[in-house]
């Protein structure tokens, strides 16, 4: 009797780590999910870093990602990337990101991503960073990013000037 209750014990906290593991890299605000939140790692002199997330909106109405704060940088911005005609373009999106209801929307290298401009310090692969998110309806929200490594799949930024952020080509 007494084994049959450790196992059941044992069994129960197993899951509850489960859950609690499932949901570290996952937030919710209102009627949106913010899942798997990354910062690239940086060298040392970087003045800039990226970061991505995906964004669900559970709800029926659309939101908006405006922008966000932190402590590591002087400014947060939501940035779009495209390429045309081979050359890349990257500029802050003035309006916000929109988060159509019913979907999600991945901030990802080559496209929508978060800028984090005039870094205080450099991104170090393994710490976690506190970003507060600002959304048009579902308010602000704390994110802790996790910083991945220089060699991963994040475009490498610290080559740019983005004093200028009407367009950049690599």
């Amino acid at each position: 009797m007494i084994q049959r209750s450790f196992l059941l014990s044992l069994t129960a906290a197993f899951g509850l780590l489960a859950l609690a593991i499932a949901s570290a890299n996952e937030t919710k605000v209102g009627s949106l999910i913010i899942e798997q939140p990354t910062i690239r790692g940086t060298v040392k002199t970087a003045k800039v870093a990226a970061g991505y997330l995906t964004i669900k909106n559970t709800g029926a109405e659309a939101d908006r990602l405006l922008s966000g704060q932190v402590t590591f940088a002087d400014q947060v911005q939501v940035h779009e990337m495209k390429v045309t005609d081979g050359v890349m373009t990257m500029r802050p999106l003035g309006d916000g990101l929109l988060i159509p209801p019913g979907e999600a929307v991945m901030l990802k290298r080559g496209a929508e991503h978060l800028m984090f401009m005039k870094l205080a310090e450099p991104m170090s692969e393994g710490e976690t960073r506190m970003v507060t998110l600002q959304f048009e309806k579902a308010g602000s929200v704390e994110v802790m990013f996790s910083v991945g490594n220089l060699a991963g799949d994040p475009v490498d930024h610290t080559g740019h000037d983005h004093s200028d952020h009407s367009s950049h080509s690599d």
